[in-house]
């Protein structure tokens, strides 16, 4: 190894990969419980497993390439995650009433999605970083909510509006990390109030709208829209403070929590670690986002100061949506607990986000690699 290399790698920031390799290893473990009572779970442990072990190589390699040069490139990620969202629309599969999000390349389903989540941050941390001086001027923002109108629109054609929320969160979240004039801000919140009925009569699928509602009330449709929600609240109870212990929850394993080993492992967590067992996985979920926070502002640019506040912003509307579903608190949109759902391209999405972030704070000294 020459010394540059020896030197960046005894620069890594190792409490950021200690969090994210130890969240890692108890998603794989709570997987294991949740799948315990179903056909084939052997299937989802081993790929998570496989997933996890593909994602740290990838951490590694994003994160042994200069970020610069990642910056320099933005115009052809841009247009890769923009191809990738296309096809999807032709090919992609899912179930038949709701999103359909996936690509099957024989035995494997891949979520391009969740990739193109990090093309958006890397490319308009870029766009934002080449702006900064004219940010608050009108042309400015308009080519700036092209950058995000493009892959926004192709994902809620999908469609995905849980994933949609994530994009228009790192967005907001960059602009604001960067300086943008709150009348800005002001006039996007005035903005969303008059779209939202409009929305809601002319493009929210019946669906979608039951979501809504049902979200408000759980209980006016406890064994068909709300039961999910229901049920996991439930779960989520029952666990009291200390759980009943992994592979003993009751509701988990006879089967009346539905998606428990994707979207509502929190609920699993909650049944079988108790209210300890939440705060602890709550701890170290918010350990990677304050650290990515952390990192931002040790970046020796503005570049990738806004890598990392993206990483972050994008781990926190995760946790903030899948616990805040799980709990009743926020509607069902199938957003996955980063580290902990199951889910290949999630967990694989999830350490190369780190890789990005490890990458920043190995060159936040002005030294060339």
């Amino acid at each position: 190894m020459d010394k540059n290399r020896k030197i960046m790698y005894q620069n890594l920031d190792y409490l950021l990969i200690a969090a994210a390799a130890v969240c890692s290893i108890a998603g794989i473990i709570i997987i294991s419980s949740a799948v315990n009572s179903m056909d084939g779970g052997l299937k989802y442990i081993l790929v998570q497993s496989v997933g996890a072990a593909i994602g740290v190589i990838a951490m590694f390699l994003v994160a042994s390439i200069d970020y610069e040069y990642y910056g320099d490139i933005a115009k052809y990620i841009y247009i890769v995650c923009a191809a990738m969202l296309v096809l999807v629309l032709f090919i992609g599969t899912g179930s038949s009433i709701g999103s359909k999000s996936w690509i099957r390349l024989g035995p494997v389903n891949i979520q391009p999605a969740e990739f193109v989540k990090l093309g958006f941050i890397l490319t308009f941390s870029k766009h934002v970083s080449s702006v900064k001086d004219t940010l608050n001027h009108p042309l400015t923002i308009l080519k700036l909510l092209l950058h995000m109108g493009i892959l926004l629109g192709l994902i809620l054609l999908q469609p995905d509006f849980g994933t949609a929320m994530v994009f228009v969160c790192i967005f907001a979240g960059i602009l604001f990390a960067a300086g943008i004039s709150y009348k800005y801000i002001l006039g996007a919140a005035g903005l969303l109030a008059a779209v939202a009925p409009l929305a809601w009569f002319f493009f929210f699928d019946e669906y979608q709208k039951n979501r809504i509602l049902v979200f408000l009330n759980p209980e006016s449709a406890p064994m068909n829209e709300g039961y999910h929600v229901v049920q996991s609240k439930l779960t989520i109870g029952s666990g009291q403070i200390f759980g009943k212990g992994l592979f003993h929850g009751t509701q988990t394993q006879l089967d009346y929590l539905p998606a428990k080993h994707t979207d509502f492992i929190f609920a699993v967590i909650g049944e079988e670690l108790g209210i300890i067992g939440c705060a602890v996985v709550i701890a170290l979920l918010f350990t990677l986002i304050f650290r990515c926070i952390a990192n931002s502002r040790l970046a020796k640019n503005e570049f990738g100061s806004y890598i990392c506040i993206g990483v972050a912003i994008m781990f926190f509307a995760h946790v903030f949506e899948n616990i805040g579903m799980c709990i009743g608190l926020m509607p069902v949109t199938g957003i996955p607990l980063p580290f902990f759902s199951y889910g290949g391209s999630s967990i694989i999405t999830n350490f190369i986000a780190v890789g990005l972030v490890l990458n920043v704070y190995m060159r936040r000294k002005l030294i060339n690699f």
